[in-house]
């Protein structure tokens, strides 16, 4: 049975994250820059999106651990094409997250109606909250702001970029050490706030 649950969020994973990088492209879309359209990115078509590493292998592994972590290929947009390139990043940014927020409401909100009491409602209701939690936790691990989270796009896109782009140039070479500390570290920090939120979604304490 536990292997079907690992399987299980691999999957919704693998859908939750290119719904994140879709609405990442859509929003740069309408925002003036038709890169992603032009690349083929918007789409739901999983074979545009994986990425080896970030959507098969980290998944698995993860999922041995007890929790299930991944990532699709980023979409690409070109800032340059944007009708205001401040404004456009910050809507472009937040995109992602509030993709994955949004599936977590519609899916938590199902829940509050379904008889959690129901024998025949079990697998149902553990797809749903399957949902519901992965998607939690790529909008708030993404709003993080550190490089190359959404969050620090956020963050930057606040502050004067003309002012703070060599200190954000430095920051991004340092990407990957930023999320091996904050998987590390902070997740502890983060699980509270991730259960809070499903809570509030659900209505069902963990």
């Amino acid at each position: 049975m536990d292997y079907m649950l690992a399987i299980l969020s691999i999957i919704i994973l693998i859908f939750s994250v290119i719904v994140h990088e879709v609405a990442h492209g859509y929003m740069a879309d309408r925002l003036g820059d038709p890169t992603a359209r032009l690349s083929g990115r918007l789409t739901l078509n999983p074979l545009k999106h994986i990425d080896p590493i970030g959507s098969i292998i980290v998944p698995l592994i993860t999922s041995l651990a007890g929790f299930t972590f991944g990532w699709a290929k980023p979409v690409p947009y070109n800032p340059y094409n944007l009708k205001n390139k401040r404004q456009g990043e910050f809507l472009i940014a937040a995109a992602g997250p509030g993709s994955n927020l949004l599936i977590a409401f519609i899916f938590g909100t199902i829940l509050r109606f379904i008889d959690l009491s129901s024998p025949s409602m079990a697998p149902v209701i553990t797809i749903f909250a399957s949902i519901v939690i992965i998607n939690i936790v790529l909008a708030v691990f993404n709003l993080i702001p550190l490089p190359p989270l959404d969050g620090s796009k956020i963050l930057f896109s606040i502050m004067m970029p003309d002012q703070y782009g060599r200190a954000r140039m430095i920051l991004e070479q340092y990407a990957p050490i930023f999320v091996l500390i904050v998987v590390l570290f902070l997740w502890q920090i983060l699980a509270p706030v991730i259960l809070w939120v499903f809570q509030l979604f659900t209505g069902i304490n963990l």
